[in-house]
């Protein structure tokens, strides 16, 4: 069952704003863990896949309340779902591999299996319909790609990257497709009915990438990763210009992008929200640069040991300074500052020169942070009704009104 709620007043001061989500609605009755859950566009809904094999619809009651209106049990534990509003086709992944497709009844209270698909041999762990060109996408821990055509059911093509896939997103205009995996690489695919073709792959990230979003008007995807950073890639501008985010304290799990406001919200397992707004100017980090003596005080470093001998004293630690990337020593870096237009929201090693350039300047944060209370798995997000539900670890589903970020 699920109650409706006031938001509570947040006391902490990184959360202090007047323009915050409004928690609407607790969804809550699920005994293990849940993997997914999507907003029924249109309605008072919501749909959500667990490991304890279930596909449950939830409805809002007239009493405020949401209860369940389906429990299907699957033949393994659901783990992802993709929900189509102008067919009300259901998507399901499972455990074991499979595939399922139902499409839902106008009332909500029946699904009726369509097809299966036998795309993989593991755990299912995103799907993506493409509804114009009728291609239903997966990705597994079985290290594939698949794309399956739902008019015929057959297998259409397959890529295997190295590592286990973890995140798909797909543009339908160009038919390309972005496949994140565990070491923190991203493929773009091209595909068509023979296949697909690999075009490149973007490397950035030093963990497993959970969470892709696109921005199809100014061809720019977004990288969520356990890393803790998302990665803005400029796709469009084919330049190879990437910028990073940084405002988690822990891995970031889901992202979903406005692209009315052009605003792009990331959740993790530090249990915040952030709001980074997209359409101020960024700047690309510097690329770290390598040295065998700090480039301010000329002190050697501990692998320099003929400096060492030469001047008499011990070497020192690297660190970088991440405004200019100079490879400097402590004492020439022991300010901190943020960086908000490099993507750096909380205080952040700088040299010595560069903390005298900064540290008059005006650097207005270019996010907004929100407790959601509960670490968040996973996140969908409705822009129509400008809600958004948020899965937490703790078997919540929590419903939320953005219209105050919209």
């Amino acid at each position: 069952m699920a109650a409706e709620i006031k938001p509570a007043t947040q006391s902490n001061d990184k959360f202090c704003t007047t323009r915050k989500p409004a928690l609407l609605a607790k969804l809550d009755g699920c005994n293990n863990d849940i993997n997914a859950a999507v907003l029924i566009p249109g309605e008072d809904g919501v749909i959500s896949v667990s490991d304890d094999k279930t596909v449950r619809v939830w409805l809002k009651r007239d009493s405020g309340q949401y209860w369940p209106s389906i429990c299907q049990y699957m033949p393994s534990g659901a783990t992802s779902i993709y929900y189509t509003v102008e067919t009300r086709q259901l998507f399901i992944g499972q455990e074991n591999g499979t595939v399922s497709e139902f499409t839902l009844a106008s009332d909500f209270n029946r699904m009726m299996p369509v097809r299966e698909y036998l795309a993989h041999q593991a755990r299912v762990t995103q799907i993506i319909f493409a509804i114009t060109c009728e291609w239903v996408l997966s990705v597994s821990c079985d290290k594939m790609f698949s794309y399956n055509c739902t008019q015929t059911g057959r297998n259409i093509g397959t890529y295997t990257p190295e590592a286990w896939c973890t995140s798909l997103e797909f543009d339908n205009q160009s038919k390309h497709a972005f496949v994140g995996d565990y070491s923190g690489q991203i493929t773009m695919l091209k595909l068509d009915n023979n296949g697909a073709t690999v075009i490149t792959t973007l490397k950035g990230h030093s963990g497993s990438v959970r969470s892709i979003a696109w921005d199809m008007e100014r061809q720019m995807l977004f990288s969520g990763s356990f890393d803790q950073m998302v990665i803005i890639w400029d796709i469009g501008g084919q330049q190879g210009n990437a910028y990073e985010l940084q405002g988690h304290h822990s891995k970031v799990s889901s992202l979903a992008y406005l692209t009315g406001s052009k605003k792009l919200i990331s959740a993790g397992e530090d249990s915040v929200l952030v709001i980074w707004d997209m359409n101020q100017s960024r700047h690309e980090t510097p690329e770290w640069v390598e040295s065998d003596l700090c480039q301010l005080c000329g002190r050697p470093f501990f692998w320099n040991l003929r400096a060492m001998m030469d001047q008499r004293q011990l070497g020192l630690r690297q660190h970088h300074c991440r405004h200019c990337g100079k490879a400097v020593c402590e004492r020439c870096s022991a300010g901190r500052l943020t960086i908000p237009s490099m993507g750096f929201e909380f205080a952040v090693r700088v040299c010595d020169t560069c903390h005298g350039l900064l540290k008059d300047k005006e650097r207005p944060s270019l996010a907004t942070f929100h407790d959601a209370k509960h670490p968040v798995v996973a996140m969908d997000l409705d822009e129509t009704s400008k809600k958004i539900i948020t899965v937490g670890q703790d078997r919540l589903i929590k419903i939320w009104d953005i219209s105050a970020l919209m």
